[in-house]
């Protein structure tokens, strides 16, 4: 305190200079509308540009919750689309909707694990069989479709990567519908591979490739990618195309994922196909 004192003391014409020129400037815009006017611009620029930097701060600090309220939101709406639900009868049309009954469910979930650069990826994913994932579920984004859930405990799951040497997905060419086999060749994670495409369709760069719906695990019409290359290999007797995948897989935060809310009924039916063959 001794030394703030002596301090004060030893420059006290610099404050007693600052305080009249304080006390002048306030006369001069208090009783001049030039200087006024000036004035109150120039301090709604330093507000307005100080507001906007406090804002752009508290913006960056929040996109965690505005990412997971995206998120969210985009599983809701997934709920919505008509690939979530199956028509049952094109004959009847009511109020309470009784010509379509749903089929898909999505549960969002964060990447909390993810891994590209190996020959069998995997991912984990934050929500597990209390928030109702079960094994066998498909897992994708907005952008295309991400993989199978392959383990499950009561907070997290395990989920095959499509950049995984086992995986394969039926997936349909959207402008002609033909059904091939999408599966990934270890080269690059926004790569995968169509194959059993007969020689006769009509394929080529640019086309779109969707999922095909033959399965209880993903719904129809889920993008997948584009195809960037066509060929025939030696001694093959289909094309095989180059596919441009939708999905980054080095980028992945927030997926959804897919419940078929028919998969006991279809596999207890399948069931009672097979013991009737036998």
């Amino acid at each position: 305190m001794r030394n703030l004192f002596r301090f004060i003391i030893r420059y006290y014409f610099f404050f007693l200079f600052l305080l009249l020129e304080t006390v002048a400037l306030l006369l001069v815009i208090q009783h001049q509308h030039y200087q006024r006017a000036w004035f109150a611009s120039s301090a709604n620029f330093v507000a307005g540009n100080f507001y906007r930097f406090s804002s752009s701060i508290t913006d960056y600090f929040s996109l965690r919750r505005v990412n997971e309220q995206l998120a969210e939101e985009n599983a809701r709406l997934l709920q919505f689309t008509t690939e979530s639900f199956l028509k049952t009868d094109r004959q009847v049309f009511t109020f309470r909707d009784t010509l379509y009954n749903r089929r898909f469910s999505y549960i969002n979930a964060e990447v909390i694990s993810n891994t590209v650069n190996r020959r069998n990826n995997y991912l984990t994913l934050n929500k597990g069989s209390r928030h109702g994932i079960k094994p066998d579920m498909g897992v994708i984004t907005f952008n295309g479709v991400v993989g199978i859930v392959a383990n499950v405990s009561e907070n997290f799951s395990s989920v095959i990567s499509f950049l995984h040497k086992d995986m394969q997905i039926s997936a349909r060419l959207k402008k002609n519908d033909y059904i091939g086999t999408l599966l990934w060749e270890g080269y690059h994670f926004r790569e995968g591979t169509l194959a059993y495409i007969p020689t006769h369709v009509d394929m080529n760069p640019g086309d779109t490739l969707v999922t095909s719906g033959f399965s209880v695990i993903f719904p129809p019409d889920i993008f997948i990618g584009t195809i960037s290359e066509v060929e025939i290999r030696r001694g093959d007797n289909f094309f095989t195309a180059k596919v441009e995948l939708a999905t980054d897989f080095n980028n992945l935060k927030y997926v959804q994922v897919v419940q078929d809310l028919m998969n006991e009924e279809l596999q207890e039916l399948e069931q009672q196909t097979q013991a009737g063959a036998r």
